[in-house]
């Protein structure tokens, strides 16, 4: 394959799909329209080049599964984009609320020896500023390592935030305002019949809704960590 052949686009699209499967969906074309924000018509051309170079594969039932070559450029860009998430954060002192669509406009222009540069600098096997870790894990892989949904956080037991989704912009900002980041540790005082969830954090409680809930992942601190 030509390496002219990868262009931006195409990175996007692969990343997208190694990322929503991540978050344990079952990719089909309306998927991507919907992840990134384009056109069923546009989702359809681009599948369509992606086939014909043999990065993705479509199954009867239209799902998309990325075939080995197009795992390893997802994979490389997404990569990128988890070293320039920590550069922006560890050396420019970027929020971490900011981090990602930043990373997003750098990503692909990042020579694999820039790549090289940061992994020395920053070191590998860090999360990112939103707890996530540099390759897409799906919701077994992050039950595996001990996390849960804040949703299924139980009364009376004290949690410190870790993996939050990433891709929506105005949900950090939200959780940033009530003083919800990642390390931060709360104690669910409530899970409520609206289905929200009660927390005391450092400041004055605060409730979040079910869509929140759900995209942000916690592990359970002992009775001896707690401090809230």
């Amino acid at each position: 394959m030509r390496k002219n052949l990868i262009t931006v686009s195409k990175e996007d699209y692969l990343k997208a799909i190694l990322e929503a499967e991540g978050e344990g969906l079952s990719v089909i074309s309306a998927t991507l329209a919907h992840w990134l924000n384009v056109s069923p018509p546009a989702v359809t051309m681009a599948v369509r080049r992606l086939k014909k170079d043999n990065l993705v594969r479509v199954g009867k039932d239209g799902r998309l599964q990325l075939t080995e070559a197009g795992q390893k450029i997802a994979h490389r860009t997404i990569n990128r984009h988890h070293l320039i998430e920590r550069m922006l954060a560890e050396v420019f002192g970027m929020e971490w609320y900011k981090v990602h669509d930043e990373a997003e406009r750098l990503e692909h222009a990042v020579s694999a020896d820039f790549e090289a540069k940061l992994a020395q600098k920053l070191g590998r096997g860090k999360n990112c500023p939103h707890g996530n870790l540099s390759v897409p894990e799906g919701p077994a892989a992050r039950r595996r390592r001990g996390l849960l949904p804040l949703a299924e956080a139980r009364p009376g037991h004290a949690y410190v935030l870790g993996s939050i989704y990433e891709r929506d912009r105005k949900m950090l900002e939200f959780l940033e305002q009530r003083g919800l980041r990642p390390g931060t540790q709360v104690r669910v005082l409530a899970t409520n019949y609206d289905q929200t969830v009660t927390l005391k954090a450092a400041a004055e409680p605060v409730s979040v809704g079910k869509p929140v809930a759900e995209r942000v992942w916690v592990s359970e601190l002992a009775k001896s960590k707690a401090k809230v």
